[in-house]
């Protein structure tokens, strides 16, 4: 029996009587950790099939104009975002360029990462899943991928972000509450006490401050490989950039390079992070020296996975998608190997292995 979907009903009429398209067929193409579905319609132009997305973002949750300001502004720029070509704010629909069906995660799945004859046992068919690709071994596309990631991202940070909502304080603190809040109350089942708080509370402020003293520019705020396309033309293509702030110059490359959906050996990250600093210096005033940057980049990646480990347990606990489930061991160990190096975090690390939170 066919499930009855008002939303796609209301869809297929948008289409078909509001737009006067000649829709061939609704399939869905994929959802996010929102309320946000998208669609892949294929309609007929001019006696030939083309593709779209729609995007449905039910209004009574989601604002569909976040979207719009920021696809404008970063076109504008020259980023290469999805192209608009028709919305309704009353409905939260939106016609978008369809740029395939290939993000960088799934390209990087499938990549072959057999190593050449040479270079000994890997990734290749039958290999163990479970560990670390060695991009040293592999071929030359996964580096490709991830230098045109951080020349996107590095033409990204040029857009004029004064006018976006600020990263500020109160917002980078309320994110790592998450993680007290979902990750160890509801997923854990801990009781934080009050000398725990005050670790956790002093950990935040640590690490809100280390932010904010950083430059601030352009930030996209979900920066990985879930959210960059692999197009034909201008590789990436970049979405999910609503939420995009004025914040610390290295949140992206921390959501990138310490992506919780694919991990990579520490030294190929530290390579690549280069690459961007060595860029950035090229392009920007008021990039620090290499040291500080990396600091920088550890402790702002540690913020961003103490956010996430709450984000995924509340997706299973408050929204029944329990997928995000299964990267929680990859977020736990990013927040270890980001916080490691630093004798400041020594006892917050102790902590997180005697609270059920060790290094997996």
């Amino acid at each position: 029996m066919q499930h009855y979907d008002p939303r796609q009903n209301l869809i297929l009429d948008w289409l078909r009587n509001t737009l006067q398209l000649d829709v061939q067929s609704l399939e869905p193409a994929s959802a996010d950790a929102s309320f946000r579905r998208y669609f892949r319609a294929t309609l007929i132009e001019q006696a030939a099939p083309i593709t779209r997305i729609v995007m449905d973002a039910p209004p009574a949750h989601e604002d569909i104009r976040p979207f719009l300001r920021i696809d404008q502004h970063l076109a504008a720029c020259g980023v290469h975002v999805p192209h608009i070509y028709d919305y309704s704010i009353e409905h939260g629909l939106m016609l978008l360029e369809d740029m395939g069906n290939m993000p960088y995660l799934t390209a990087l799945q499938i990549t072959d990462l057999t190593p050449s004859p040479l270079a000994g046992e890997g990734w290749g068919e039958g290999a163990d899943k479970n560990q670390t690709p060695n991009p040293s071994n592999a071929r030359p596309n996964i580096d490709k991928l991830y230098t045109d990631a951080l020349r996107a991202l590095q033409h990204l940070q040029t857009c004029p972000s004064a006018d976006l909502p600020a990263y500020d304080h109160a917002k980078l603190t309320s994110e790592m509450q998450l993680f007290e809040t979902w990750y160890l109350r509801q997923h854990l089942g801990l009781e934080p006490g009050d000398d725990d708080m005050a670790l956790l509370n002093a950990t935040y402020a640590q690490l809100a401050e280390r932010a904010l003293a950083q430059t601030q520019g352009f930030v996209h705020r979900d920066y990985h490989s879930r959210n960059l396309m692999l197009t034909a033309d201008h590789p990436p293509g970049i979405i999910d950039f609503q939420d995009a702030v004025h914040g610390p110059i290295t949140y992206d490359i921390a959501s990138l390079l310490r992506d919780s959906y694919i991990e990579w050996p520490d030294q190929q990250v530290e390579a690549w992070l280069q690459q961007h600093h060595h860029a950035l210096q090229q392009s920007q005033a008021h990039i620090p020296e290499w040291r500080q940057f990396k600091t920088d980049f550890d402790w702002m990646s540690a913020q961003r996975h103490l956010k996430v480990l709450g984000i995924f347990a509340r997706l299973h606990h408050r929204d029944g998608k329990s997928g995000y489930l299964a990267d929680l061991p990859l977020t736990l160990r990013n927040l270890h190997r980001s916080l490691a190096p630093y004798a400041e975090f020594g006892e917050f690390i102790d902590w997180l292995n005697s609270h059920g939170c060790a290094r997996p």
